[in-house]
This record gives structure tokens, C-alpha cells and sequence, in this order.
């Protein structure tokens, strides 16, 4: 069998991605949009969906955009994809009508690049009428079953982009990254239509990945940009709604002197991070930012991914919770080292009912009920999609 995913051929794999059984479900009962960065295939998940071209339109393509701008889309289609449809001033008119009027007999799915709660401000509301999921980059459990530490080194390498990862190719990792850095600057944030000086937001882009790992602070990135705090603070925003970096906040439990404010900064592709210890804890906060996405999306639970660190620079790096509850932490080590001391002292002191430290090497034991073990270990035993 030989699949295509984003223009790459590759043989004798079918890569299931885990939101396909639940956006089908949905699409039974309501419209679903799919947010996530550019280049993670969303169009190619969409496009499962369908079986006749004409079901696909998409504002790029000037002959669809006047399809869409006359609103002359037929119920006889069955289904349709709409992607890139945030970019039409009318967009929210043009879906909510199709769905009330149509919606017995017309599948809809709505795709965008950027955030499409950003564009949901003002007009006609869609609450109610839609469905909405993240789709993240490639996990381990999504392309191997067998969670084999070959394709974890490989998802470090490589990232979880499909067009990188599944040519596993220095050269297209880099252009593919170029070429998705240059759209979303000159494309996703100038269709925000806020920033005057893209060149200043490009060189925000370059500087992002060093940050990646430590308390981001906005005064240093005022220093090298030579804008005001707000503007940084701004741009950071600005890059969140496109989708190409997020912020964690610090965790603070009761009886620590915990750091309340310092927010860190991971970027969806963990490819471009240099540092190895750097990229992966990048890397485990893209699964485990997909498995807090993933609860959430599905099944309605409020989750969120914090980090845990006091005055005294004792830290974890991720705490996840559910419900405003704790429910594990998981610091990251590359190599198979000794527990750290934090999480012996914050397991004393902090109500979390499971600590992990998880690596890239092969031990796997307890103490004090202190789990380590191999990442692959730990997405097996989370669950992590």
C-alpha cells in the first residue's frame, strides 16, 4: 500500500491519527473545526472525510473563494471542507447559515492555521453549532503501536510535522521549516493585520528557541528586539494564535513558596530547538499538551499543563491537571541520572498523587513512589494518544 501525506510518498504505512473515530462521531450532530498549525495536516485529515473533489474549497484558491464569497456552496455535496475560511470577513455568516439551514443533510468541517477563537469576535455567534479540535504533530503512540525507542530518537530529530518526519531528511526538515516560518510571519500574522514591522517579529521568531526550557523573561526579549514590554508581550500573543508557540504557567499549591507569575515557553515543532535537554522537554510538552488537548476536545474535562518551581529554584519541570486537581508530575531528564532532589522534596510537601522522571535510556524502577522510566514506558502507562 503507498500513502501520500503532504505531497510526501511513503510506502507500506497508514498512519491513523487519533482525533479520526471522534471528529466522524461529531460530524453526525453538529459542524467541527480543526485548529493547528500550518504543515500538521489538517487538510489531509479533512479531505479523509470526502470522496469527490468539489467537497474541498478553500479560500486560497480564487476560483473556490468565489464559490464561498457568493455563498453558493450546495447541500447536495453531502459534506464540505472549508479551509482557510477565517481569512473571509463573512465567514461566520456563511458557515452558521449553512448549518441552520442545512445541517439534517450537510456535513461541515471547518479548518484554519490560525486560532479560529481568534476570529470568532463579533457577529453572529456559533455557539453551540460546532465542535472543536487541536490537531497536534505526530505522536509516538499515532505512528508506532509499538512505542520502540528508534521512532522516539526519530520524533527528536525530526519533529512530528509529517513532511520532516516522514522523509526523514535533514535537508527537507530544514526547508520545510523555512518555508513554514516565512508563511506564518508574512502570512498568518499579517492576516491578523496588527503588525507593522514583520521583520522585527521574524527576528522574535529566531530568538524563541533559545528561551525554550527556562522562565521566559519579557525584559530581555525587550532588550533584543528594542520594543516596549507590552509590544513583546503582544507579538508572543500573536504567535500562540497561529499556532506557533505556548506558554505553561507555574503551578501554585498551597504551603510552597511557589513562583506565581513566570510563565515558559515551548514551541510546536521541538525540531527547532538546539540544545538537547532543551528539545526534550519541548518534546514531552508537545505529548503531554496533546494529551491535555485531547481530554479536553473529547471528553470536556478542564485540563491544563503547568510547570512547578519555588523562590528557592526547586522545579518540576510539568505538572498536569484536570479539574483544577493535580494528577501527575513529570520531570525530564536525557539521561538515566539520579532522582532529582525537587521532586523528593515536593513529593513531601505538594498533594500530587504521581511523580514521574522519565528518560531516553532503558532503567525503569521506584522509589518512594517516584517512578522512573523510559518515555516510551510512560506513554504507554498515561496513556498519552
Amino acid at each position: 500500500m503507498t500513502e501520500f501525506y503532504s505531497g510526501v510518498k511513503f510506502s507500506h504505512m497508514k498512519i491513523t491519527r487519533h482525533l479520526e473515530d471522534f471528529i466522524l462521531q461529531d460530524l453526525k450532530k453538529k459542524m467541527v473545526f480543526i485548529g493547528g498549525p500550518r504543515q500538521v495536516g489538517k487538510t489531509f485529515l479533512a479531505k479523509s472525510y470526502t470522496d469527490r473533489s468539489e467537497q474541498y474549497l478553500t479560500w486560497d484558491d480564487l476560483t473556490d473563494r468565489e464559490i464561498l464569497k457568493k455563498h453558493k456552496i450546495s447541500s447536495d455535496l453531502k459534506l464540505v471542507v472549508l479551509d482557510e475560511i477565517h481569512k473571509y470577513a463573512r465567514w461566520r455568516m456563511l458557515v452558521k447559515g449553512l448549518y441552520d439551514k442545512y445541517h439534517d443533510i450537510l456535513s461541515i468541517i471547518v479548518t484554519g492555521s490560525a486560532k479560529l477563537d481568534h476570529f470568532r469576535k463579533g457577529g453572529d455567534s456559533l455557539f453551540g453549532r460546532y465542535h472543536f479540535y487541536r490537531l497536534h504533530p505526530f505522536s509516538l503512540r499515532e505512528i508506532d503501536p509499538l512505542l520502540q525507542r528508534k521512532t522516539t530518537l526519530e520524533l527528536l530529530t525530526y519533529g512530528g510535522f509529517p513532511e520532516p518526519f516522514l522523509s526523514k531528511s535533514d535537508t527537507e526538515l530544514l526547508r520545510c521549516r523555512r518555508n513554514r516560518l516565512n508563511r506564518v510571519v508574512y502570512q498568518d500574522v499579517a492576516d491578523l493585520g496588527t503588525i507593522k514591522e514583520l521583520s522585527l517579529m521574524e527576528l522574535l521568531v529566531d530568538v524563541l528557541p533559545l528561551k525554550v526550557g527556562s522562565p521566559l523573561s519579557i525584559k530581555s526579549l525587550q532588550e533584543d528586539l528594542e520594543v516596549s514590554p507590552n509590544t513583546v508581550l503582544r507579538w508572543i500573543e500573536i504567535l500562540e494564535a497561529v499556532y506557533y508557540c505556548y506558554r505553561i504557567l507555574p503551578y501554585g499549591p498551597p504551603k510552597i513558596k511557589a513562583v506565581k507569575k513566570t510563565n515558559k515557553l515551548y514551541l510546536w515543532d521541538w525540531s527547532e530547538v538546539e540544545s538537547k535537554g532543551a528539545r526534550f522537554e519541548n518534546f514531552v510538552a508537545g505529548q503531554l499538551l496533546k494529551y491535555c488537548h485531547f481530554i479536553e476536545d473529547t471528553q470536556g474535562h478542564k485540563m491544563e499543563l503547568r510547570y512547578l518551581r519555588d523562590v528557592e529554584l526547586r522545579e518540576i519541570d510539568f505538572v498536569v491537571l484536570k479539574n483544577k486537581k493535580p494528577i501527575f508530575a513529570v520531570e525530564c531528564k536525557t539521561g538515566e541520572s539520579h532522582i532529582s532532589k525537587s521532586i523528593y522534596y515536593f513529593r513531601e510537601r505538594v498533594a500530587i498523587p504521581k511523580f514521574y522522571q522519565i528518560h531516553l535510556g532503558t532503567k525503569d524502577y521506584v522509589d518512594k513512589n517516584i517512578h522512573v522510566l523510559p518515555f516510551e514506558k510512560f506513554c504507554a502507562l498515561e496513556l498519552l494518544p
